[in-house]
């Protein structure tokens, strides 16, 4: 038997760890609480040195923090971790503490659970575990929600779609328009041979290449690049696409595309790819069901992995008591 608890989950101003938290704490189905975070100038400060205080949070985010307190936190990122330790000891221990990514080695003991990447390659500590990839908010309700929508919009372009999500150029490497027009040369011809349609978006890293994509793009297609008005297809693209086909520079789009129950096919040239990224990949063909896309076929097998729901999974085990 679960019990259900109050949850708490800490949102703060970086939008991808509050999309991985949020994305946990619906894979959970109970109820929770959003607490939004603001900073002060003190965050900045290490952690050893904020301890497991708000002297980093701005004081109407501190009124926000107030008894009666939860039984769980679920919380993203170095900065959120002396507010989830605050919190976990105004409740004298009582609350559980989850963090997805490593919090940083001070006050660690204080977690619960401890979410690190495999792809970060380090030694993990008896309240760490793995996760391949990242927790995300794509669950089977919103696929079938999107699916609803969105495939009557698609109906002109016919069956097999292969969706083809974009990405582009990181910090440490960069996305050539060389490399975006081999791509879309290369799912535009698979894409004819099948008779097939294509879903395309881009996103705000994919730049000026962007449009060597689309220019390569000659069979029925539905495409959306990063700025343009109207509603956002991506939810439909995962849920009515036959095949995916994502680049490998972005942890949360792959992950995402994983979770979407198609077989999915990624993009990593090493000269794309930086050495993280490359062993995210790895993790997600070997044991995840994805493949490397090789420009000449599609992966056919759909991919068998959902880091939110084996996340969700190993917090439940928190509140499991014996009957």
């Amino acid at each position: 038997m679960v019990n259900t608890p109050n949850i708490w989950v800490l949102a703060d101003d970086r939008a991808g760890n509050v999309g991985q938290c949020l994305g946990v704490a619906e894979a959970l189905n109970w109820p929770f609480e959003r607490k939004d975070i603001a900073y002060n100038k003190l965050a900045k400060l290490p952690n050893f040195l904020l301890g497991a205080r708000l002297c980093g949070v701005q004081a109407l985010s501190r009124d926000g923090l107030q008894a009666p307190w939860p039984d769980l936190v679920i919380a993203a990122g170095r900065r959120t971790a002396p507010v989830a330790r605050y919190i976990k000891k105004q409740s004298k221990g009582r609350a559980k503490l989850v963090q997805i990514m490593h919090p940083g080695s001070a006050g660690a003991e204080d977690f619960d659970l401890i979410f690190v990447p495999d792809h970060d390659a380090k030694t993990v500590a008896a309240n760490e575990v793995l996760m391949i990839g990242a927790p995300h908010r794509v669950t089977d309700g919103k696929l079938a929600e999107a699916r609803e929508i969105w495939t009557p919009r698609f109906k002109e372009l016919g069956r097999p779609l292969i969706a083809l999500i974009v990405g582009g150029a990181t910090k440490d490497k960069e996305f050539s328009t060389e490399m975006a027009k081999a791509l879309g040369q290369q799912v535009n011809q698979l894409a004819a041979s099948l008779g097939a349609g294509v879903l395309l978006t881009t996103s705000r890293r994919t730049g000026t290449a962007a449009q060597a994509i689309v220019d390569e793009i000659t069979v029925p297609a539905f495409i959306y690049q990063w700025g343009d008005a109207g509603e956002n297809p991506y939810f439909g693209f995962l849920a009515c696409a036959d095949y995916i086909v994502v680049t490998g520079d972005s942890v949360s789009m792959c992950s995402e595309s994983c979770a979407a129950g198609k077989p999915v096919s990624i993009f990593a040239p090493a000269n794309m790819i930086s050495d993280k990224h490359q062993r995210m990949v790895t993790s997600m063909v070997e044991k995840g069901g994805a493949g490397l896309f090789n420009g000449q076929e599609l992966a056919t097998t759909p991919a068998s992995l959902n880091v939110t729901q084996d996340i969700a999974g190993k917090i439940k085990t928190l509140f499991t008591v014996e009957q």
